[in-house]
């Protein structure tokens, strides 16, 4: 139904318009459904099914070959799966908009009707004689009234027509013009987006397609707000989220999935299979996204998500936890929530929050994924119910200066990261299986503050048990018991040569020693001695008597000075397993929900 041509004038008629059937847009829609469901299934059993049995049973260079061809294959099916998804939602969107049109034109052809006015073929409404003249006290003239160019406005006149029909004639013609003009509006707008939604020829999907594919959602996400986007809940608790995810039907999850990938993928209360399945197909259009853009933030995000995508078609070995894409986004410093084991089904649940210089870049993805999953590993090999999380929900501060920077940025971004990773915990406690499973927050770093502010929240964290503070410079309570878990569920991690946890709180040791620190280093020994007091720049020193926590054992990590060079590499080796195997396996076993069997450390 074409009536538009080039945007101006409208050729549809309000007769052309009360024939529209819709139903069959919404035939075309469910059939372009059904072959996105099947692209999808293909695309599961390559990934599920076809890749691991390659891989158990094959080697050498043939089945190589195939491994490629199939996951190119498989990339491939999930192009069709985006394209189709998109091309039902346009469809039944338009179907939605032009049903809403003709149920506003019926009731003015109702009402004209009723009343016996008579609508043309132009739109306009005849209406009879009615009333009495002021003079002669006969009835008044009928005639004509037109749509106006805005709806609901009198045509400028000097004089108030007096037949009681002028007024409700007009009313209706507003109101079929209105009803025309819509519609017309919608079937312009829709079938630029239909033309849009080819695919380039050939059986390779490169870049460039998927750069168009995100054009064509964001073009699709625009049009089908009134259709999808209102309903769904921003607002709402993740149980009510929840709930919301559970009474939907099939299709409407399919259309939510295809069109909003990027916030029901991000959307805390959603189960994680969903999340994961929603993120995976963001993270293409994220990727065509940033493609086209040619500045160097972009391109530090676009790189991680390369390596991102790269992992999660990595086919898991045997026992390996298995990757979930639980959060994906390139705002502000860029967000990421991976985890390895699925969290709605895991019995324990740890998350970590990385600190200082975090962002969307190469090193998150090798470096603080790595993290987590050598602490999955660990804790399943204690406990297989267990899952664990690294979670960049928030902007961490950057340091282009070093540790100067948290003399800057103070506590506003531990405050806001707190309570994104609150509702996200609540999330977590919504979606998972277990009545009662068990959660851990670990925090590394600045991310150890975030933590803290978390906790700090009404109700604390929800539904977390146990603690885990690691290279901490403080987390904004002088004591354990202040963090709502109980002082024997705090645990804390500090090397003996990790120079962060020893931040003074002094800004002349903060801005003069650790800004040197990352420089040439410096005279920092000298800003560090502070005669063994416990204040730390962010409150009491975890690793303190005064704090009160459970220290447990660590390496004492490389010396901030050695010959010839200076490092800060004792920051950043509580998780390795094989740098730190005591620190890495208390942590793995306060993952698996074994923090008693810690072993305790003397406090500083």
């Amino acid at each position: 139904m074409s009536g538009r041509s080039g945007g101006a004038g409208s050729a549809l008629t309000w007769s052309a318009l009360r024939e529209v059937k819709c139903a069959e847009l919404e035939q075309a829609a469910d059939g372009w459904g059904r072959v996105s469901n099947r692209a999808d299934a293909v695309r599961d059993r390559i990934e599920g099914e076809l890749l691991p049995g390659l891989r158990d049973t094959q080697k050498g260079e043939a089945p190589d070959a195939a491994v490629r061809g199939l996951r190119r294959l498989g990339t491939n099916f999930q192009y069709i799966y985006t394209e189709c998804g998109l091309l039902r939602t346009t469809l039944n969107s338009l179907a939605h908009e032009i049903k809403t049109q003709q149920r506003v034109l019926q009731g003015a052809l109702d009402d004209a009707a009723a009343l016996r006015f008579t609508v043309q073929a132009d739109g306009s409404v005849t209406y009879p004689a009615a009333g009495e003249g002021l003079i002669d006290g006969k009835p008044l003239a009928g005639g004509t009234a037109s749509g106006v160019p805005n709806p609901g406005m009198v045509p400028p006149s000097g004089l108030v027509a007096p037949n009681p029909n002028a007024g409700k004639a007009q009313d209706i013609a507003d109101r079929v013009a209105q009803a025309v003009r819509a519609a017309a509006d919608a079937d312009w707008r829709y079938t630029r987006i239909l033309r849009s939604l080819k695919a380039h020829e050939g059986l390779g999907v490169p870049v460039a397609t998927w750069t168009d594919a995100a054009a064509d959602a964001a073009a699709v996400r625009d049009a089908a707000r009134g259709y999808l986007k209102d309903a769904i809940p921003h607002d709402a608790s993740p149980a009510e989220r929840k709930a919301w995810w559970a009474g939907l039907t099939d299709e409407q999850r399919e259309e939510y999935l295809a069109v909003y990938p990027d916030q029901i993928g991000n959307l805390d209360g959603i189960p994680a299979l969903v999340r994961d399945a929603a993120n995976r197909d963001n993270l293409q259009l994220l990727m065509g996204k940033l493609e086209g853009r040619d500045d160097a933030d972009s391109a530090t995000k676009l790189a991680a998500l390369r390596e991102i995508d790269r992992q999660l078609r990595v086919v898991p070995e045997v026992g390996d936890p298995p990757m979930y894409l639980l959060g994906i986004g390139d705002q502000g410093n860029g967000r990421a929530i991976v985890s390895y084991g699925n969290p709605d089904t895991s019995r324990n649940v740890a998350a970590y929050v990385p600190g200082l210089n975090t962002s969307l870049d190469e090193e998150f993805a090798e470096g603080d994924l790595k993290r987590a999953r050598d602490t999955a590993a660990a804790a399943r090999d204690i406990d297989h119910s267990s899952a664990v999380i690294t979670w960049l929900g928030y902007d961490a501060p950057q340091s282009p200066d070093g540790w100067n920077s948290l003399s800057v940025a103070g506590t506003a971004r531990a405050e806001a990261g707190g309570r994104a990773f609150n509702g996200f915990m609540a999330g977590l406690v919504a979606s998972n299986d277990h009545a009662d499973p068990n959660l851990t927050a670990i925090g590394h770093s600045y991310g150890s503050r975030t933590v803290g502010a978390a906790t700090q929240q009404e109700g604390g964290i929800p539904g977390v048990t146990d603690i885990v503070l690691v290279g901490s410079p403080g987390v904004g309570v002088d004591r354990a018991e202040d963090l709502g878990v109980g002082r024997d569920h705090v645990y804390v991690g500090a090397a003996e040569n990790d120079v962060v946890t020893k931040l003074p709180a002094s800004e002349h040791a903060v801005i003069s020693g650790m800004g040197r620190a990352l420089g040439p280093a410096g005279s920092l020994a000298v800003d560090l001695a502070n005669g063994g007091d416990a204040d730390l720049w962010f409150g009491t020193d975890p690793a303190s008597e005064e704090f009160g926590g459970r220290r447990f054992g660590t390496d004492d990590g490389p010396p901030l000075i050695s010959p010839g060079r200076a490092t800060i590499d004792a920051h950043s080796q509580y998780f390795d397993p094989e740098l730190d195997s005591t620190s890495a396996g208390s942590i793995a076993l306060i993952a698996a929900g074994r923090g008693h069997e810690v072993k305790q450390e003397r406090s500083r």
